[in-house]
């Protein structure tokens, strides 16, 4: 039944030969591999979007992951062996080099463009699963081959190893695991969605070695991070509820009434009892200790949940021409 889906294109010995070809360790592989490192690394420090985005088009490690998901279905150790090494040696040649980069510029602070990689959702991994299906289903339909950019793009794979090395360089462990996080992700999304589509094409073997492998590896990943992820998109979606609570406290007239109050950003620490809140905020005038009590009374009777709040405020004034005496 599932060889009459009509996924499949091109022969299963065609196939292999064309992956076992792109999971080589080759020197275009190594060079592209450092030059997306570097302008991944580039753009990342001056938080240049259309630069990583770069970075993303001309990376090459998607191709040895469609090499390792097809090895994983079809038992192939020769394969498997190479698009592994191939994988591996990447990763770790850019997490050194971004990390010297880091070294060498040593960071004041990081941007928005390496924080957006920090915290990864249940939605990347799905996101990876999409973009691998999409790409899988390219390689054994060679007639859609236009779409692996874009693939690329959407799962974004170099710019988290970049995101690793530099906070590694910088001593930031919670970011470097959080990059780290996205990274395998990406790696293990892609990997299911490739294997799901060689399925649905006809090319996985009957044997039970080749079952084993491939499902058996897949799912207790997938189990793996699913708790991690689940965590994190919680964590997201309370964030922004808090967010938005805070603002409708402080402009509700018959609550704290202060909408001199400007809040753009709000950063929670989920390790500490009852969570604490730093709400970064720009107001005319000082926050008083009652103002911030009735915060949190009304953040726990609206999310059902204590929390601490903390106000850190910068001062602001309004100054025009009419102020000149």
């Amino acid at each position: 039944m599932v060889k009459k889906l009509g996924l499949g294109a091109i022969p299963i010995l065609k196939l292999r030969e064309s992956l076992l070809e792109e999971s080589q360790l080759t020197q275009n592989y190594l060079v592209l591999s450092l030059g997306s490192c570097l302008l991944a690394t580039f753009g990342l420090i001056i938080n240049s979007a259309a630069v990583i985005i770069g970075a993303m088009i001309i990376a090459p490690l998607m191709l040895p992951l469609r090499g390792f998901a097809f090895a994983t279905l079809e038992g192939d150790i020769e394969l498997l062996r190479r698009s592994f090494i191939s994988v591996i040696f990447a990763t770790f040649l850019s997490i050194f080099c971004s990390a010297m980069v880091g070294v060498i510029i040593s960071l004041p602070e990081f941007g928005g463009e390496i924080l957006s990689r920090t915290q990864p959702t249940l939605i990347d991994l799905l996101i990876a699963i999409v973009a691998g299906g999409i790409s899988g289903y390219a390689k054994i339909r060679p007639s859609v081959g236009d779409a692996i950019p874009g693939t690329a793009i959407a799962v974004a794979l170099m710019p988290p190893i970049c995101v690793f090395g530099l906070a590694l360089s910088q001593g930031e462990w919670q970011i470097a695991s959080g990059a780290g996080l996205l990274y395998c992700t990406n790696l293990i999304g892609i990997n299911l969605a490739c294997i799901i589509i060689y399925f649905l094409g006809g090319y996985a073997r009957s044997n039970e070695f080749a079952r084993t492998l491939s499902w058996g590896v897949s799912v207790i990943l997938i189990i793996f991070l699913a708790v991690p992820l689940g965590i994190s998109f919680w964590q997201l979606i309370s964030k922004a509820k808090i967010h938005d609570s805070i603002q409708k406290i402080l402009v509700t007239r018959s609550l704290v009434n202060r909408p001199d109050i400007s809040v753009f950003q709000v950063r929670v620490n989920w390790n500490k009892n009852p969570p604490v809140v730093v709400v970064k905020a720009r107001a005319s005038n000082p926050i008083k200790p009652e103002e911030v009590q009735i915060v949190e009374n009304r953040l726990k009777r609206e999310l059902e949940n204590p929390y601490k709040v903390i106000f850190e405020v910068t001062p602001t004034s309004v100054i025009d021409s009419s102020d000149e005496e």
